[in-house]
């Protein structure tokens, strides 16, 4: 035993030594990426994953120790399926960050703009760049699984007439050149992530004990379809002056036209006017369920 009496078990040691896994949509370059290292630093070892749900799948098989998801775009709106994921899934929101979009257009060195014919990206990043498209209608927009996925395919296939639109970070990996910058529509261009967790992982997140940090809560709920049902579950929060800073409705299934309704406020689950807030609100909803508490913009 060391000096002191203390003891080290085994356990601690291994959680100690164990480095940060974390799963994210797309390939290596991705903006998930950018966000993954403004969540946990740079030296999280990162899962690159084809689709969103596989991002869940791994965290709830413990392939990985956190997520990191985007949940809405400035430009393009919410990302619906992770709403969706977010209910099926038993994960909390730890925290969240935003990311600065640039979207560049990037080819195989060599490659002249004059002669690019078709570009490569993720739906939501061409739909970005509309006026970029319709200034050069000769170029075709080919909707690709993710931005970073589609530079690594144009430099794989090393076409002459192909492009994609992704990060500067995904054509420096691998090992293209920017041929057009900054192609989005609006340079007020950000995508927020969650970074998720299991219910059981120590709660040991960058900004959660820091002082003068504001808090954000998530959570989700149901009404019954009846007059004036929606607004009184509203006003729960509006009579402590509890500032709802997002609504979202998606499809309940198995109940045509109703809807649960997801919503971000300022405040703590901790606070008296939220705890006040949220049991009014249990009282109303057919069915309630926070999903995380976690700093705003950490």
């Amino acid at each position: 035993m060391p000096a002191g009496g203390s003891r080290i078990t085994l356990k601690e040691s291994n959680l100690k030594k164990a480095t940060e896994r974390v799963a994210f949509q797309g390939e290596k370059g991705a903006f998930s990426q950018e966000a993954v290292r403004k969540l946990l630093g740079e030296r999280a070892e990162v899962i690159p994953c084809q689709r969103f749900e596989d991002v869940f799948l791994r965290l709830k098989e413990k392939e990985a120790t956190a997520a990191v998801v985007p949940i809405e775009n400035t430009l393009a709106g919410s990302v619906h399926e992770n709403y969706d994921h977010l209910l099926a899934y038993d994960f909390e929101i730890r925290a969240e960050t935003n990311v600065r979009i640039n979207h560049h257009l990037i080819a195989p060195p060599g490659v002249r703009f004059r002669d690019i014919r078709q570009v490569y990206s993720h739906p939501v990043a061409l739909n970005q760049c509309l006026r970029f498209f319709n200034e050069n209608p000769q170029i075709e927009r080919v909707p690709f699984y993710d931005t970073a996925g589609s530079v690594r395919m144009v430099m794989t296939e090393k076409r002459k007439d192909a492009a994609a639109i992704g990060s500067a970070v995904a054509a420096e990996i691998y090992g293209a050149h920017i041929v057009r910058r900054s192609l989005e529509d609006d340079r007020r261009n950000f995508t927020r992530f969650f970074l998720l967790r299991r219910p059981d992982y120590p709660k040991r997140e960058r900004c959660a004990s820091a002082r003068n940090v504001e808090w954000k809560t998530t959570l989700v709920f149901s009404t019954r379809n009846t007059p004036g049902s929606l607004f009184r579950a509203l006003s729960a929060f509006a009579l402590r002056d509890v500032n709802l800073t997002k609504i979202e409705s998606r499809p309940l299934r198995g109940r045509p036209w109703e809807y649960l309704f997801y919503v971000d406020f300022m405040g703590r689950v901790d606070e008296e006017r939220v705890r006040n807030a949220l049991g009014h609100l249990r009282e109303l909803a057919d069915f309630m369920r926070v999903l995380g508490c976690y700093p705003k913009g950490c």
